[in-house]
Parts: structure tokens; C-alpha cells; sequence
């Protein structure tokens, strides 16, 4: 996905890991952004909330004034989900460059 630094707008994920027959609604999805040249795994304590839009689709409205005032570059998008159960499940959502 391709958005101009002054959008704001939501950025939804398709959440597909999710545990089957286990309600996620209770659980608010979490993103984090790691520039491209950063190859490592989220740090704990940069998560940032967001919201479920429909049974599988997680979002986080990014951009200036928002929580996620993102810059011009190339991101990794990561989202995390906790679910009521022994799992927590960390994934890569793919690339979002921001112009």
C-alpha cells in the first residue's frame, strides 16, 4: 500500500492466524511500524491499539496527528493479537511506503 504523508486514514490487516472458534472481539489487535531497514522483531513495549473492523480485519488510523504519525519511507507493518487462550501471535502484515 501507497499513502501521502499527509493522509490519515485507517490501514486495515486481514488477521488469517487467528485461533479458529476463539472470539478475538474482547482482544483490541495491535500494530507496530519498523522502518524497512530494520530487520528485527517488535520491541515489546511499542505496541500501539487498535480496533477490529468485521471478524478478521484489524485496522489503526495512521498519519499526522494520529498515533502513528508515520514519515516518508518504506515501514513494516506488524500486527499482534493476544487471544483468550495460551497462544499470542505476532505476524508480519507486509510493507506500507508512505510518499
Amino acid at each position: 500500500m501507497v499513502i501521502p504523508a499527509t493522509s490519515i486514514e485507517y490501514l486495515n490487516v486481514t488477521v488469517e492466524t487467528a485461533p479458529a472458534d476463539v472470539d478475538l472481539t474482547g482482544t483490541p489487535p495491535q500494530f507496530q511500524f519498523l522502518p524497512d531497514t530494520n530487520r528485527s522483531n517488535p520491541a515489546l513495549a511499542d505496541w500501539l491499539d487498535g480496533e477490529w473492523d468485521g471478524a478478521d480485519t484489524a485496522r489503526i488510523l495512521i498519519g499526522p496527528t494520529t498515533d502513528a504519525p508515520l514519515t516518508r519511507g518504506a515501514w513494516h507493518v506488524w500486527v499482534r493479537i493476544d487471544p483468550p487462550n495460551d497462544e499470542h501471535v505476532v505476524r508480519r502484515a507486509g510493507t506500507l511506503t508512505v510518499t
